[in-house]
């Protein structure tokens, strides 16, 4: 098959109105677009060979033959979503409206480097082709999220500091030689914020995503689109200075937010070896673990604090593998949130655990192609 981009043509305009997944007739699409019955018509047409649009009925008649009605067709072509986490590896299949067909988890660690992690993504998508059994040519592209900044014009990591050998690699040109369409590459936290975005608040324009798990992050909605920044290095709160710490940061500086109150500085403290570790303590009742982590909430909160004076969120999504911790990490970040921002930025805002958990990384990846070919 052809690139979904070329395949889309000139029939964008009506194919983006079909996303909804309510069918049309031509009448219908016609008053809505404003568009001629000449130009809907080819549209449709064009749209119905490449199998992304199909006959869906006819509607109520009001005189003569009914007219045919026409639904986007999500299963036309597949999604590749990747997330790479620092230890472990999902890879999924998707239809075109994101929703997840086939997926794999397998651990590894992005300091493996590169060529490792990179060879283990197309492996996982040739496997998960053959379990779908579809070919590589049904692929309409596939996105990727890294932990790590990315400069998402090339794809390239830019200084990852827990990614060694990864720093300017070419991640896209790398995948592209074994899977066709185009590869899209991303920060795994703007991956989950757009598909927190799209899954759980299609209708909020102003959202912070907030992962906590071995390093912190933050994905920014504003006026309901990814904010990325000039160098797509926007939300990366996990390296700003938290008040009165000294620690030393894996990045090199000093008192960063990550080094005080990440699953891995916890894990530390605590003399454990994962956040899943985390986890366990606190659901077991663990005192030192459950105060660790909510002091761990209070501190994000002190720098999320500063984030919703600036970009004035009306919704705060925590999540990430510590998230799963029960109500602590949560009830520490409200506290300080509240405390600290002022009333005209809090009195609608809301501070949730992630509705989508590990499908959100893989929806968002989804996401970052689908939106790249609708040009949305």
């Amino acid at each position: 098959m052809s690139d979904l981009g070329s395949d889309l043509g000139t029939a964008d305009a009506v194919l983006r109105l079909l996303l909804d997944g309510q069918a049309r007739t031509r009448a219908e699409l016609i008053d809505v677009t404003g568009l001629a019955r000449s130009t809907v018509t080819g549209r449709i047409e064009a749209l119905l060979a490449a199998g992304l649009v199909v006959p869906s009925g006819e509607a109520a008649s009001t005189g003569g033959r009914p007219p045919a009605r026409f639904r986007f067709n999500p299963t036309a072509r597949l999604v590749l979503a990747a997330d790479v986490g620092a230890t472990h590896l999902s890879v999924a299949l998707t239809d075109l409206a994101g929703e997840i067909l086939h997926r794999s988890t397998t651990p590894l660690k992005i300091a493996e480097g590169p060529e490792v992690v990179l060879d283990a993504v197309a492996r996982a998508a040739h496997a998960l082709l053959d379990e779908a059994r579809r070919s590589p040519d049904d692929l309409a592209g596939t996105g990727v999220g890294l932990p790590g900044p990315v400069e998402h014009s090339t794809g390239r990591p830019n200084h990852p500091p827990i990614m060694p050998g990864w720093d300017s690699y070419d991640v896209v040109g790398r995948l592209s030689r074994e899977l066709p369409g185009p590869v899209l590459v991303d920060n795994d936290v703007n991956i989950m914020a757009l598909g927190e975005h799209a899954t759980a608040y299609p209708d909020v324009e102003h959202l912070l995503f907030v992962k906590v798990a071995t390093g912190i992050g933050a994905g920014v909605i504003s006026g309901g689109r990814l904010h990325r920044g000039a160098q797509g290095a926007a939300g990366d709160i996990g390296h700003i200075q938290a008040p009165g710490h000294t620690e030393r940061c894996r990045c090199g500086n000093i008192g960063c937010l990550e080094a005080i109150a990440s699953a891995a500085a916890l894990a530390n403290t605590l003399g454990v070896g994962t956040s899943r570790d985390i986890v366990d303590l606190v659901r077991a009742g663990n005192t030192t673990a459950t105060t660790a982590v909510r002091q761990a909430g209070r501190e994000i909160g002190t720098v999320l604090a500063a984030a919703v004076s600036l970009l004035n969120p009306s919704v705060i999504v925590v999540g990430g593998s510590l998230s799963q911790a029960g109500d602590s990490l949560l009830a520490g970040i409200r506290e300080t949130v509240y405390a600290r921002s002022l009333p005209l930025a809090t009195t609608d805002l809301q501070v949730r655990t992630s509705r989508t958990g590990q499908d959100g990384a893989l929806r968002g990846a989804a996401i970052l192609v689908l939106h790249h070919a609708l040009s949305l």
